[in-house]
């Protein structure tokens, strides 16, 4: 039970951390093509500005895998019900389609919030060379996150699964506090000994045998 518990907690864990990855990277890119000589403008939009609703159902499923590992009985049941259902939200805050308005607005966002406010913000062309990021002209989006979208429906799944686990099995794991309780009760019994023979008495005979 303690390993098949370990094992459900790890998947859980590694699946909202998957999607906390995911999410960070590029799924689109945002290209203008400003008035020349500018040069065009290409700038990343990530998984997290487009679907920042994914990255935070994630994170709250790690809290809630944290309150599993706190609770027992019914409670832990509960938990992982509500896990289950922060994993659907997951998969289908990923699932959602990605606008092309909804990309040119994260990255005008991006560029508004530069280093040099306004319209422009810092950045490199293709060269090397610094320059200033003007936002004009036309714009077009290349989407380039399907497999990070992937990823995130992978780590969904695998929150769903740790949480239908929970549900179903985990009554009957340990509780987190078991192991304390036995921990102290056998060193409470050592330092009881420790005295008894401290004092010349014979820890192994009861007190009836004894008197």
């Amino acid at each position: 039970m303690r390993r098949e518990f370990a094992l459900i907690l790890l998947a859980g864990a590694a699946g909202a951390g998957l999607v906390v990855l995911a999410v960070r990277q590029a799924w689109a890119h945002a290209v203008f093509s400003p008035p020349k000589p500018l040069p065009v403008q290409d700038i990343a939009v990530t998984g997290q500005q487009l679907v920042p609703l994914a990255g935070a159902l994630a994170l709250a499923a790690l809290a809630c895998l944290a309150a599993v590992i706190a609770t027992r009985s019914v409670i832990r049941r509960a938990f992982g019900v509500l896990l289950a259902a922060l994993g659907v939200g997951t998969a289908v805050a990923a699932a959602t389609a990605v606008r092309t308005s909804a990309v040119l607005a994260a990255a005008r966002a991006s560029a508004l919030d530069g280093p040099l406010g306004g319209s422009t913000t810092s950045g490199s062309s293709s060269g090397g060379a610094v320059h200033e990021i003007v936002i004009a002209g036309p714009g077009r989006v290349m989407l380039a996150g399907a497999p990070w979208r992937a990823a995130v429906l992978a780590g969904a799944a695998a929150i769903v699964l740790a949480g239908l686990a929970t549900a179903w099995r985990g009554a009957r794991w340990p509780a987190m506090g078991a192991r304390y309780e036995r921990e102290r009760t056998v060193t409470a019994d050592s330092a009881g000994m420790w005295e008894s023979l401290s004092r010349d008495v014979d820890p192994t005979v009861d007190d009836a045998t004894r008197g």
